[in-house]
């Protein structure tokens, strides 16, 4: 069957919000631009305290890498504890250790307080070593959370091949606080939230302008504009044109995805028989879970973008004969690629470049439980001014150098690495 270049997750949701582009001018407490899961954090807990938000996005809700990326309600960031807090000092690291700990409850508790159809499942996420040195990084990152009071446990023998349905796994770190989830369909469920909450949602309105106007801001779009006290710039990395200066602080990178279609046989009820998400400790990782309808889905770092199918459909037969080999042959239906801002120590940045300006960027790839936290933490700060509600400390903006030269040689080298794979050179 044809491999289609189609986003799984957006055909799961095909009850997206619909909303106008703006058209003249509109007053707002807070422009939030961006409707993906920060922007709609952002603008939900705002209105929960009362505030008049204005939502604007270039493209329609989920469009980015929020309704974009694997699903995965990770707990914690994507370096090791210890390595947080010997990179932000003890004090900040703890603080941030702590939130991102707790960020998968905060997810939870926002599906089921407004009813989100999203498909979650909260029984974990299973991070795989390939090798011995991957069982060394999991044993180290199991001590360090359990030393800080995460519920996680690292599976051997015969409890890691069952959790995980694979012989090739010797040891898997089982995160209980994490899940899983259609982040296309949580983050379309945000935006309905914000809409019953009287938040004005605006598609198709990219924003060419951003000015100060006396204590306040103008925020401009092709055909209109938004006269609000504050604005916050939750674009990340799909941040476009010349009015901010955040889209040089990070560089892009990709991920790109391929599904089957349902797989229904024994073989297949034995792969990731828990439903968590997992994914290896392999330098150029791999992810791997299930869909509700019982869907392979397998992702990596790069871009999938160009690349022909039959490239991808190789590297997807690769993964899935390694590790789920009594599979036989599967029939691959669709393939997509989503955008990830990178920073060069992993860690997320949060700014405030001017009075009642907030922007924030660096997910590297762990955005549903980041952007839901960030979100909520903005507007928490918003609202009281107090910078203690933020995850991190704010930082100043400052550009990273040879953006495009980091993501040129981070895609070559992704490329080079499947390529690879493809050819059965490495796994």
């Amino acid at each position: 069957m044809s491999l289609l270049q189609k986003c799984l997750w957006e055909t799961l949701t095909p009850e997206r919000p619909t909303a106008p582009a703006l058209n003249g001018q509109v007053t707002a407490d807070v422009c939030v631009i961006g409707a993906g899961i920060t922007g709609l954090s952002a603008a939900l807990h705002l209105l929960e305290q009362g505030k008049r938000v204005c939502v604007l996005e270039a493209q329609e809700t989920g469009h980015g890498g929020s309704g974009r990326n694997v699903g995965l309600v990770n707990a914690g960031m994507w370096i090791a504890p210890d390595d947080v807090e010997a990179g932000l000092g003890a004090a900040v690291g703890s603080k941030l250790l702590t939130t991102m700990g707790a960020a998968p409850s905060l997810v939870f508790s926002l599906i089921e307080r407004h009813g989100i159809d999203c498909q979650a499942r909260r029984e974990g996420t299973l991070h795989m070593a390939h090798n011995r040195r991957g069982v060394a990084d999991l044993q180290s990152r199991c001590e360090q959370w359990q030393r800080r009071g995460a519920d996680v446990q690292l599976l051997t023998g015969a409890a890691c091949r069952e959790a995980t349905g694979t012989q090739r796994i010797a040891a898997t770190l089982l995160d209980r606080r994490a899940g899983t989830l259609n982040p296309m369909a949580y983050t379309a469920g945000l935006a309905r939230a914000v809409q019953r909450l009287g938040g004005a949602l605006y598609h198709h309105s990219p924003v060419s302008r951003l000015e100060r106007q006396g204590s306040g801001w103008c925020v401009v779009t092709a055909q209109g504009s938004v006269m609000a006290e504050q604005v916050v710039i939750a674009s990340n990395a799909y941040t476009e044109g010349e009015w901010t200066e955040l889209r040089r602080n990070f560089f892009p990178g990709f991920y790109y995805q391929v599904a089957s279609v349902p797989l229904t046989s024994e073989a297949a009820r034995e792969v990731l028989p828990g439903g968590q998400g997992a994914w290896d400790t392999r330098q150029v990782l791999s992810s791997i879970r299930r869909d509700a309808a019982g869907r392979l889905l397998l992702g990596s770092l790069g871009s999938g973008t160009g690349k022909p199918a039959w490239f991808l459909r190789a590297w997807a037969d690769r993964i899935q004969q390694h590790y789920f080999p009594a599979l036989g042959k599967v029939d691959w239906e669709c393939t997509w690629t989503g955008c990830i801002a990178f920073t060069p120590d992993h860690l997320m940045r949060l700014f405030e470049p001017a009075p009642g300006l907030l922007a924030v960027t660096g997910y590297n790839g762990r955005g549903v439980t980041t952007g839901t936290v960030v979100g909520k933490a903005f507007a928490d700060y918003l609202v009281s001014g107090d910078a203690q509600a933020l995850p991190m400390p704010l930082q100043p903006m400052t550009p990273i150098s040879a953006i495009g030269a980091r993501s040129f040689l981070y895609e070559a080298g992704f490329s080079l690495y499947h390529a690879g794979q493809c050819l059965r050179v490495v796994i």
